[in-house]
């Protein structure tokens, strides 16, 4: 599959809207659902310069998207890490593609120490993904969210480099 990678642009709005409102990706995520596509734009028009957020896409389709938002004063070696993958591109190596550039932005250009995020238990794929780049598992913070009527358990997981 070949997929481009690009920054997200505030013309990209209702398509990571539409992404983000997919059940499997509202399901991984702490969404409500059915939120307006004017969140999106907002969200792409405050981002901070620090933080890169890259698109996939192809063929003008847009497949996913991921952040790495930097934290600030005595943080700044650390960023979170956010992705998010269409549910009908999951699985197909547009996560992998999303993940190896936002390493290679946090270990070549951003000196990053630490990248951190959260994850469901019971999110096999993502959390396949994030050891697969060298994420560890250092705690579970339980009742956490809730999600389908239930409280659920998160992961929380770290990338420290060396």
């Amino acid at each position: 599959m070949s997929i481009t990678l690009r920054a997200i642009h505030e013309r990209d709005a209702e398509a990571l809207a539409s992404i983000l409102n997919q059940p499997r990706v509202r399901w991984g995520t702490l969404r409500l659902p059915y939120r307006p596509t004017q969140s999106m734009g907002d969200w792409i028009r405050q981002h901070p310069a620090e933080d890169v957020r890259v698109l996939a896409e192809q063929q003008g389709t847009v497949l996913g998207f991921a952040t790495l938002n930097r934290m600030k004063g005595r943080r700044i070696h650390v960023a979170e890490l956010v992705i998010a993958v269409g549910d009908e591109h999951a699985g197909k190596g547009v996560g992998t593609q999303l993940m190896a550039a936002l390493i290679d932005a946090a270990d070549n250009w951003m000196n990053l120490k630490r990248i951190e995020l959260t994850v469901y238990t019971d999110n096999a794929p993502a959390i396949a993904l994030y050891e697969k780049f060298g994420f560890v598992h250092e705690g579970t913070h339980v009742a956490y969210a809730f999600r389908d009527g239930a409280y659920v358990d998160v992961y929380c997981m770290a990338r420290v480099s060396a």
